[in-house]
């Protein structure tokens, strides 16, 4: 009985070393991409004023990728920061604009090799938290609009892995969709002074594609020169709410440059094992 209950022991030790084990053997490389993006910026918000205004647009961005520590061949993450500032102008030029928004989100998506060569596709979702200003220069009591929201997200992507004149190149496009959530939006001609004083509500309002559409398009190339790569691409958004008899639109166009690696974090002591795998989020 004693000799069965220790080879059992030994058993279970020995199945867990072999677990870890093949733990230590799967590397999961993060995958970093600092861009900087300019384009052009078209602003219309009815709670400052009905008319168009049009100008340029500038952005800084970072996104970490990396496959999830369960089933990393199947399953990656995206967290994305985007900081962006956009100056525009009326048609006459006499007035200025200006608009600025942060905005973070995570999320997972489930990826599959597809059966072309070379190709990828990803779906999954993601939460969003947002939150920016207009401010026209004017005079009035109401020269800001205050914009938030948070939302559950639905996004996909599209890659390419191959080569194009001899040079390595991920082609990836990728949407991303709000479809639920909460967003800020005080009524019609109401003042910031008055939800100061105590005027809370209706100001917090549930999000479907019937009162806030938002849809981000990210198109990207990779250039794969050594560890670091060149990433040139475009991004376009559309963000349109219509809620309290106010409407705003804002749409941006900008092309994209900036760095990208994937970086791996290794234990000194033990260095990396020849029977290592490396399963890439992105590649």
């Amino acid at each position: 009985m004693k000799k069965t209950a220790v080879l059992a022991i030994a058993l279970i030790f020995h199945c867990a070393v072999i677990h870890a084990q093949e733990n230590d053997e799967i590397l999961r490389p993060v995958n970093s991409v600092y861009t900087i993006e300019a384009g052009s910026s078209h602003i219309t918000d009815t709670y400052l004023t009905p008319i168009k205004y049009s100008g340029w647009h500038i952005g800084l961005n970072y996104e970490r990728n990396q496959a999830m520590k369960f089933s990393p061949e199947n399953w990656v993450m995206q967290m994305r920061v985007d900081l962006s500032a956009d100056h525009d102008n009326n048609l006459v030029g006499n007035k200025d604009m200006w608009y600025g928004e942060l905005d973070f989100s995570w999320g997972m998506m489930r990826r599959w090799k597809l059966p072309y060569k070379g190709f990828s596709a990803g779906v999954g979702g993601s939460a969003s938290l947002s939150g920016g200003c207009i401010y026209l220069d004017r005079g009035g009591n109401n020269p800001a609009s205050a914009k938030g929201s948070v939302t559950l997200n639905a996004t996909g992507y599209v890659a390419w892995n191959g080569r194009i004149a001899g040079l390595p190149v991920t082609l990836r496009y990728q949407p991303v969709i709000p479809v639920v959530g909460a967003f800020f939006a005080p009524d019609y001609g109401e003042l910031y002074y008055e939800i100061y004083l105590g005027n809370h509500s209706g100001l917090a309002h549930c999000s479907w594609w019937g009162n806030y559409f938002v849809m981000d398009n990210a198109l990207s190339a990779d250039l794969h020169f050594g560890s670091t790569s060149l990433r040139l691409g475009y991004t376009g958004k559309i963000y349109s709410t219509k809620i309290n008899h106010t409407v705003t639109n804002i749409f941006t166009h900008a092309a994209v440059v900036g760095i990208s690696g994937e970086w791996i974090s290794l234990n000194p002591r033990k260095g990396l094992s020849k029977e290592a795998r490396i399963i890439s989020a992105t590649y």
